[in-house]
Protein backbone atom coordinates (compact mmCIF):
# COMPACT_ATOMS: atom_id res chain seq x y z
CA UNK A 1 0.00 0.00 0.00
CA UNK A 2 1.34 3.34 -1.05
CA UNK A 3 2.08 5.70 1.84
CA UNK A 4 -1.45 7.83 1.79
CA UNK A 5 0.29 11.04 1.29
CA UNK A 6 1.20 9.59 -2.19
CA UNK A 7 -2.08 8.45 -3.02
CA UNK A 8 -5.77 9.65 -3.96
CA UNK A 9 -4.26 13.41 -4.85
CA UNK A 10 -6.28 14.90 -7.70
CA UNK A 11 -4.61 18.37 -8.04
CA UNK A 12 -6.95 20.12 -10.33
CA UNK A 13 -9.43 19.71 -7.92
CA UNK A 14 -10.22 22.55 -5.52
CA UNK A 15 -10.61 22.52 -1.63
CA UNK A 16 -13.98 22.28 -0.29
CA UNK A 17 -12.84 24.07 2.57
CA UNK A 18 -11.56 27.94 1.52
CA UNK A 19 -9.42 30.41 3.21
CA UNK A 20 -11.89 33.22 2.24
CA UNK A 21 -15.11 31.41 4.07
CA UNK A 22 -12.57 30.71 7.49
CA UNK A 23 -11.96 34.61 7.57
CA UNK A 24 -15.21 35.13 6.57
CA UNK A 25 -16.07 33.30 9.87
CA UNK A 26 -13.72 34.77 11.77
CA UNK A 27 -14.04 38.18 11.29
CA UNK A 28 -18.33 37.55 12.00
CA UNK A 29 -17.33 35.73 15.26
CA UNK A 30 -14.66 38.09 16.68
CA UNK A 31 -16.33 40.81 15.22
CA UNK A 32 -13.40 42.42 12.87
CA UNK A 33 -13.33 44.51 10.43
CA UNK A 34 -12.84 43.90 6.81
CA UNK A 35 -9.39 45.43 6.49
CA UNK A 36 -7.39 44.35 3.31
CA UNK A 37 -4.22 43.52 4.65
CA UNK A 38 -0.91 45.27 2.97
CA UNK A 39 0.36 43.76 -0.12
CA UNK A 40 3.46 42.59 1.28
CA UNK A 41 3.40 40.23 3.83
CA UNK A 42 6.52 38.36 5.95
CA UNK A 43 6.56 35.37 7.86
CA UNK A 44 8.76 35.52 10.82
CA UNK A 45 8.81 31.85 12.09
CA UNK A 46 11.40 32.52 14.95
CA UNK A 47 8.98 35.83 16.31
CA UNK A 48 12.27 38.15 16.74
CA UNK A 49 10.61 40.43 14.06
CA UNK A 50 7.61 41.02 15.49
CA UNK A 51 9.16 41.19 19.08
CA UNK A 52 11.07 43.97 17.86
CA UNK A 53 8.70 45.94 16.25
CA UNK A 54 6.80 45.81 19.41
CA UNK A 55 9.59 46.72 21.82
CA UNK A 56 10.80 49.43 19.78
CA UNK A 57 7.26 50.96 18.73
CA UNK A 58 7.76 50.99 15.44
CA UNK A 59 4.93 48.25 14.61
CA UNK A 60 0.93 48.30 15.16
CA UNK A 61 -1.28 45.58 15.16
CA UNK A 62 -3.69 45.11 12.37
CA UNK A 63 -6.83 45.88 13.16
CA UNK A 64 -8.71 43.18 10.89
CA UNK A 65 -6.25 40.56 10.51
CA UNK A 66 -8.46 37.69 11.43
CA UNK A 67 -6.52 34.73 11.21
CA UNK A 68 -7.60 32.60 13.96
CA UNK A 69 -4.30 31.24 14.55
CA UNK A 70 -2.18 34.37 14.83
CA UNK A 71 -1.35 38.74 14.77
CA UNK A 72 -0.30 40.77 11.96
CA UNK A 73 2.12 43.65 12.99
CA UNK A 74 2.57 46.33 10.21
CA UNK A 75 5.34 48.72 10.09
CA UNK A 76 6.70 51.25 7.30
CA UNK A 77 9.95 50.74 5.93
CA UNK A 78 10.93 53.85 4.45
CA UNK A 79 7.87 53.87 2.28
CA UNK A 80 7.26 49.79 2.14
CA UNK A 81 4.25 48.83 4.36
CA UNK A 82 4.67 45.52 5.30
CA UNK A 83 2.71 43.18 7.54
CA UNK A 84 4.39 40.43 10.19
CA UNK A 85 3.07 37.47 11.10
CA UNK A 86 5.21 35.87 13.87
CA UNK A 87 5.95 32.07 14.80
CA UNK A 88 4.69 30.71 11.41
CA UNK A 89 6.96 27.98 11.86
CA UNK A 90 6.95 24.62 9.96
CA UNK A 91 5.54 23.89 6.04
CA UNK A 92 1.76 22.96 7.44
CA UNK A 93 1.14 26.34 9.15
CA UNK A 94 3.29 28.59 7.27
CA UNK A 95 0.97 27.64 4.27
CA UNK A 96 -1.87 27.82 6.08
CA UNK A 97 -0.93 31.27 7.17
CA UNK A 98 0.09 32.00 3.02
CA UNK A 99 -3.09 31.16 1.95
CA UNK A 100 -5.07 33.40 4.45
CA UNK A 101 -2.55 35.98 3.99
CA UNK A 102 -3.47 36.22 -0.12
CA UNK A 103 -7.49 36.15 0.07
CA UNK A 104 -6.99 38.91 2.81
CA UNK A 105 -5.10 40.70 -0.03
CA UNK A 106 -1.47 40.10 0.31
CA UNK A 107 0.23 39.50 -3.23
CA UNK A 108 3.75 39.05 -2.46
CA UNK A 109 4.82 36.64 0.68
CA UNK A 110 8.11 36.35 2.00
CA UNK A 111 9.36 33.89 4.57
CA UNK A 112 12.67 34.71 6.49
CA UNK A 113 13.44 31.46 8.59
CA UNK A 114 16.33 30.88 10.43
CA UNK A 115 18.42 27.91 8.70
CA UNK A 116 21.04 25.13 10.25
CA UNK A 117 24.27 25.19 7.90
CA UNK A 118 25.12 22.46 5.72
CA UNK A 119 28.60 22.30 4.44
CA UNK A 120 31.23 25.04 5.25
CA UNK A 121 30.17 27.66 1.99
CA UNK A 122 29.34 30.30 4.56
CA UNK A 123 29.53 31.56 8.38
CA UNK A 124 26.77 32.39 10.11
CA UNK A 125 25.11 34.95 10.42
CA UNK A 126 24.33 35.80 6.94
CA UNK A 127 21.36 35.12 4.34
CA UNK A 128 20.03 32.65 1.53
CA UNK A 129 18.05 33.76 -1.14
CA UNK A 130 16.41 30.26 -1.73
CA UNK A 131 16.49 29.03 -5.29
CA UNK A 132 14.75 25.60 -4.52
CA UNK A 133 14.10 23.03 -1.82
CA UNK A 134 14.12 19.31 -1.33
CA UNK A 135 10.53 18.63 -0.59
CA UNK A 136 11.45 16.54 2.36
CA UNK A 137 7.78 17.43 4.00
CA UNK A 138 4.42 16.59 3.97
CA UNK A 139 2.68 19.90 2.70
CA UNK A 140 3.61 20.18 -0.76
CA UNK A 141 2.34 17.22 -1.81
CA UNK A 142 -1.12 18.44 -1.51
CA UNK A 143 -0.22 21.09 -3.79
CA UNK A 144 2.08 19.84 -6.72
CA UNK A 145 2.78 15.93 -7.63
CA UNK A 146 5.33 14.05 -6.18
CA UNK A 147 9.22 15.47 -7.18
CA UNK A 148 12.38 16.33 -5.40
CA UNK A 149 12.43 19.79 -5.18
CA UNK A 150 10.23 23.07 -5.32
CA UNK A 151 11.37 25.81 -7.20
CA UNK A 152 11.08 30.20 -6.60
CA UNK A 153 9.89 31.07 -9.98
CA UNK A 154 12.01 32.27 -12.31
CA UNK A 155 10.33 35.56 -12.87
CA UNK A 156 11.36 36.77 -9.14
CA UNK A 157 14.56 35.29 -8.93
CA UNK A 158 15.54 36.94 -12.02
CA UNK A 159 14.42 40.65 -10.18
CA UNK A 160 16.46 39.38 -7.06
CA UNK A 161 19.60 39.21 -8.56
CA UNK A 162 20.67 42.50 -8.34
CA UNK A 163 18.07 43.08 -5.11
CA UNK A 164 20.92 42.41 -2.11
CA UNK A 165 23.53 44.89 -3.01
CA UNK A 166 25.02 46.68 0.39
CA UNK A 167 23.09 45.02 3.05
CA UNK A 168 24.74 44.94 6.09
CA UNK A 169 24.89 41.06 5.65
CA UNK A 170 25.58 39.01 2.40
CA UNK A 171 22.60 37.27 0.44
CA UNK A 172 23.81 34.31 -1.07
CA UNK A 173 22.04 31.71 -3.34
CA UNK A 174 21.25 28.15 -2.60
CA UNK A 175 19.58 25.23 -2.16
CA UNK A 176 17.96 24.34 1.34
CA UNK A 177 16.52 21.31 2.46
CA UNK A 178 12.80 21.48 3.78
CA UNK A 179 11.99 19.10 6.39
CA UNK A 180 8.98 18.48 9.34
CA UNK A 181 11.03 16.29 11.59
CA UNK A 182 14.38 19.22 12.55
CA UNK A 183 15.67 15.98 15.37
CA UNK A 184 15.91 13.58 12.72
CA UNK A 185 18.75 15.34 10.85
CA UNK A 186 20.55 12.30 10.92
CA UNK A 187 24.59 11.99 9.67
CA UNK A 188 23.44 10.14 6.36
CA UNK A 189 20.96 12.81 5.60
CA UNK A 190 23.13 15.67 6.23
CA UNK A 191 25.57 14.22 4.41
CA UNK A 192 23.22 13.37 1.32
CA UNK A 193 22.12 16.44 1.47
CA UNK A 194 25.64 17.97 1.00
CA UNK A 195 26.16 16.14 -1.61
CA UNK A 196 22.98 17.64 -3.46
CA UNK A 197 24.81 20.67 -2.85
CA UNK A 198 22.36 21.78 -0.36
CA UNK A 199 23.60 24.69 1.60
CA UNK A 200 20.88 24.60 4.78
CA UNK A 201 17.90 23.03 6.31
CA UNK A 202 14.54 24.82 7.46
CA UNK A 203 11.01 24.32 7.61
CA UNK A 204 8.87 26.09 5.16
CA UNK A 205 10.33 26.77 1.56
CA UNK A 206 9.90 23.71 0.08
CA UNK A 207 5.78 24.05 1.15
CA UNK A 208 5.49 27.64 0.39
CA UNK A 209 7.01 27.24 -3.06
CA UNK A 210 4.81 24.32 -4.00
CA UNK A 211 1.52 26.18 -2.78
CA UNK A 212 2.94 29.36 -4.67
CA UNK A 213 3.08 27.35 -7.99
CA UNK A 214 0.01 25.56 -7.64
CA UNK A 215 -1.98 28.65 -6.86
CA UNK A 216 -0.23 31.10 -9.41
CA UNK A 217 1.26 33.22 -6.22
CA UNK A 218 4.23 35.18 -5.38
CA UNK A 219 6.86 33.62 -2.66
CA UNK A 220 10.13 34.35 -1.99
CA UNK A 221 11.99 32.10 0.90
CA UNK A 222 14.85 33.23 2.34
CA UNK A 223 16.87 31.22 4.90
CA UNK A 224 19.08 33.51 8.15
CA UNK A 225 21.74 31.12 8.37
CA UNK A 226 22.50 31.14 11.93
CA UNK A 227 23.44 28.00 12.99
CA UNK A 228 25.57 24.73 12.94
CA UNK A 229 22.77 22.61 14.62
CA UNK A 230 24.05 23.18 17.54
CA UNK A 231 27.62 20.81 17.02
CA UNK A 232 29.75 23.78 17.43
CA UNK A 233 29.16 25.82 20.28
CA UNK A 234 27.91 29.61 20.76
CA UNK A 235 25.12 28.67 17.78
CA UNK A 236 21.91 30.90 16.90
CA UNK A 237 23.63 34.03 17.36
CA UNK A 238 21.84 36.69 14.50
CA UNK A 239 23.61 39.89 15.52
CA UNK A 240 21.64 42.76 17.25
CA UNK A 241 18.20 42.67 18.24
CA UNK A 242 18.28 39.00 17.34
CA UNK A 243 18.45 40.04 13.80
CA UNK A 244 15.77 41.49 12.80
CA UNK A 245 17.22 45.39 11.44
CA UNK A 246 19.07 43.07 9.05
CA UNK A 247 15.96 41.10 8.19
CA UNK A 248 13.97 43.31 7.89
CA UNK A 249 16.45 45.57 5.45
CA UNK A 250 16.17 42.02 3.65
CA UNK A 251 12.65 42.06 3.22
CA UNK A 252 12.48 45.57 2.12
CA UNK A 253 15.32 45.31 -0.72
CA UNK A 254 12.91 41.91 -1.21
CA UNK A 255 9.74 43.76 -2.22
CA UNK A 256 11.18 46.75 -3.88
CA UNK A 257 12.56 44.39 -6.18
CA UNK A 258 9.48 42.53 -6.95
CA UNK A 259 7.36 45.26 -6.55
CA UNK A 260 6.00 45.91 -10.35
CA UNK A 261 5.90 41.65 -10.77
CA UNK A 262 3.24 40.94 -7.85
CA UNK A 263 0.06 39.09 -9.40
CA UNK A 264 -3.30 40.03 -8.04
CA UNK A 265 -4.51 37.74 -5.07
Amino acid sequence: MLLPLLSGKRYDEPSVFLPENLLREARRQRSLPDIPVPEVALLDPDGDIVRYLVASGTGRRHPGWACYHSEMWTTDLNGVEIGVVGAAVGAPFAVLVAEQLAASGARLVISITSAGLIGRASEPPCFLLIERALRDEGTSAHYLPPGAWSHLSTKLQMRLNEAYVGLSEPVLTGSSWTTDAPYRETPSAVTAAEGAGISCVEMEAAALYAYATARDRDVVCLAHLTNTMATRGDDFEKGPDNGAPAALAVARATAVACQDAMRQP
